[in-house]
C-alpha cells in the first residue's frame, strides 16, 4: 500500500482563474484573454460545476484560501464572486481566518466595486499597479494613470481588511535613481504587502516580437539587475517590510497565505481555463490542469467532460523535487527532513555544499 502523502503545512486552497482583460499587456504571458462579450452567467455556472464536481472527489477538506486571479477578476460581477463563495463554503469546512483575495487593476470603474467586493466576502486585494510613472504605464500597456492607482488603493485601504499592489522594476532605460525614488514612494503608501518583479521577456508575448526585431531597447543589464534587487531588499527592510519570498515583501502576518500553500508544497485545487492544481486523492498526490482556451474549458464542463481534464499522478521523487523547487523561493528555506521523507533517495549534500561554498546559497 502506498504511504499517504501529506504537506509540510497541511493547507488546502482553491484557485479561481478568470481569464479575461480588457486588454492584453505586452510583456504578460498569462492565460489571458480579450472578448468583446462574455456571458457570465454560463460563466458562473461553469464555475459552481466545476467545484462540485471537485467538492465530491476531494472530501474532508478545510479551505485556508480562496483566489481569484486572472486575467482581470475585479471585472467579475460581485454576485459571481458571492456565489462562489458560498459554493465552497456549502462543500467544505472552512478555517476561521480565511483568506479570500481578488486580483484587481486599478481603472475608476472597478475601484467603485471595491466595496461590494468586501460586501460579499474578499478579504484581502492585489492590485495590479505596476509602476507610478504615468510614461511608463503607458510602455506597459497598462489602462490606468498613477492618480488612478493610488485612489484604487486608497479606497481598498478603506475597504478590506488586507491589501498589496505589484510593481515592475528592471524597465526599459530606468536608472537605478530613479526606482529608488518611485520604490520610496510606493512605501510611503505604507503597504503591508508589496511584490517587487523584474520585468521579464516572456516568449510569445509581444514584447519578445519586439525584442527579436530590435525594438526593445533600454533592458538592464544583469550587474543592473543586482543593482534593482539589491535595493529592493534595503528600501522594504528599512519600511518593516520583509522578503519572505524571491519576490514578495511583507509585514510581519501579512504574506500572502494562498501563495505559501504553493511554496511550502501543499495542496491546491485550480479552477478555471489553464487553472493547474496539486491534490491528494487516494493516498497519492496528482497534478490537475484544463484547457487553456476558455471557450474549450467552458464547453468541457457544460458537457459533463470535467473527467476528461488532465490529471497525472505524481512519483515520490516528481513531488519531493517541487517541493524543493518552491521552498527555496522562500527565505525561510528548506526542510530537509520532510523533503528526505517524500524522495526515495535521501538529499544528497554535493551539490549545495558546493554553492554554499561559492556563497550562492545559505
Amino acid at each position: 500500500m502506498e504511504r499517504i502523502i501529506s504537506t509540510s503545512s497541511g493547507t488546502f486552497g482553491i484557485y479561481i482563474h478568470w481569464p479575461f482583460c480588457q486588454s492584453k499587456c505586452p510583456y504578460c504571458d498569462f492565460n489571458s484573454h480579450v472578448r468583446k462579450f462574455t456571458n457570465e452567467s454560463d460563466w458562473k455556472i461553469g464555475y459552481i460545476k466545476s467545484l462540485n464536481y471537485w467538492s465530491q472527489l476531494l472530501t474532508k477538506k478545510k479551505v485556508n484560501s480562496v483566489f481569484f486571479g486572472g486575467g482581470t477578476p475585479s471585472l467579475m460581477n460581485p454576485d459571481t464572486i458571492q456565489d462562489i463563495i458560498s459554493k465552497i463554503k456549502d462543500s467544505w469546512k472552512i478555517s476561521k481566518d480565511l483568506e479570500v483575495t481578488l486580483e484587481a487593476n486599478p481603472t475608476s470603474v472597478e475601484s467603485e466595486r471595491f466595496k461590494n467586493f468586501s460586501n460579499v466576502g474578499i478579504n484581502r486585494v492585489s492590485i495590479g499597479i505596476q509602476s507610478l510613472i504615468d510614461k511608463d504605464l503607458k510602455k506597459l500597456g497598462r489602462l490606468h494613470s498613477s492618480l488612478e492607482a493610488k485612489n484604487a488603493y486608497n479606497i481598498a485601504r478603506a475597504n478590506f481588511e488586507r491589501v498589496s499592489f505589484d510593481l515592475i522594476f528592471g524597465r526599459q532605460f530606468q536608472s537605478l535613481k530613479a526606482w529608488e525614488l518611485e520604490l520610496n514612494e510606493a512605501l510611503n503608501m505604507s503597504p503591508d504587502h508589496l511584490s517587487l518583479y523584474q520585468l521579464t521577456i516572456e516568449r510569445n508575448t509581444q514584447f519578445e516580437k519586439l525584442l527579436s526585431k530590435g525594438k526593445l531597447q533600454g533592458l538592464p543589464s544583469n550587474r543592473k539587475s543586482i543593482s534593482f534587487y539589491k535595493t529592493n531588499h534595503r528600501l522594504c527592510n528599512v519600511a518593516g517590510l520583509k522578503a519572505y519570498e524571491i519576490s514578495n515583501y511583507a509585514k510581519p502576518g501579512s504574506e500572502s497565505q494562498h501563495n505559501l500553500i504553493y511554496w511550502r508544497g501543499g495542496e491546491y485545487l485550480g479552477i478555471g481555463p489553464g487553472a493547474h492544481g496539486r491534490v491528494n486523492l487516494r493516498n497519492s498526490r496528482y497534478r490537475t490542469n484544463a484547457p487553456l482556451n476558455p471557450e474549450k474549458w467552458l464547453s468541457e464542463v457544460e458537457n459533463n467532460n470535467i473527467q476528461k481534464f488532465t490529471i497525472k499522478k505524481l512519483s515520490r521523487k516528481e513531488i519531493a523535487d517541487e517541493y524543493f523547487m518552491m521552498a527555496l523561493r522562500l527565505s525561510e528555506g528548506l526542510d530537509v527532513g520532510y523533503y528526505n521523507s517524500l524522495s526515495e533517495i535521501p538529499l544528497d549534500f554535493t551539490t549545495t555544499n558546493k554553492l554554499t561554498k561559492l556563497g550562492l546559497i545559505k
